[in-house]
């Protein structure tokens, strides 16, 4: 799962825009911290929205290409949240449905799953998650 920044050079420094997260914005005196900065500002925009609303941000567009942009891989765990989050309201269930469905006994350990700091599912979890979201893909997690 990797989000592309369209770079920009000025004469004190760099800044990027998100392109598929058009509200990313960052800026760095250097490509290094700019690179560290479109990371942070790519997990916090992934991150916030998961916040008690029904907004899921956009994923990733394979599609983009070109001369200034840089790719930028969120942490599995924030990759892991976002895409159980964008499948199970894509499916219309809640999170406790959710966890019911698989087989999750205490809701707020299915909550944790939604939550990029905390999401690390066991493989069983992983397993069942496939069958309940046969679209769901621990590759874009990973890539």
């Amino acid at each position: 799962m990797k989000y592309h920044f369209k770079v920009h050079k000025e004469k004190s420094g760099y800044w990027a825009e998100g392109v598929e997260i058009t509200w990313a914005h960052t800026q760095g005196n250097t490509l290094e911290e700019l690179r560290a900065n479109m990371k942070e500002v790519l997990e916090l925009c992934l991150e916030e929205p998961n916040r008690g609303s029904s907004f899921v941000p956009p994923l990733p567009d394979p599609s983009v290409r070109g001369r200034n942009i840089a790719e930028v891989a969120p942490d599995p765990s924030i990759a892991m949240a976002v895409l159980l989050r964008r499948s199970r309201i894509k499916s219309r269930m809640s999170q406790r449905q959710t966890a019911l469905k698989l087989g999750i006994k205490h809701f707020s350990q299915y909550q944790r799953l939604e939550k990029g700091e905390t999401a690390n599912p066991e493989l069983r979890t992983l397993a069942n998650l496939k069958k309940l979201f046969p679209k769901f893909s621990v590759d874009a997690v990973l890539t």
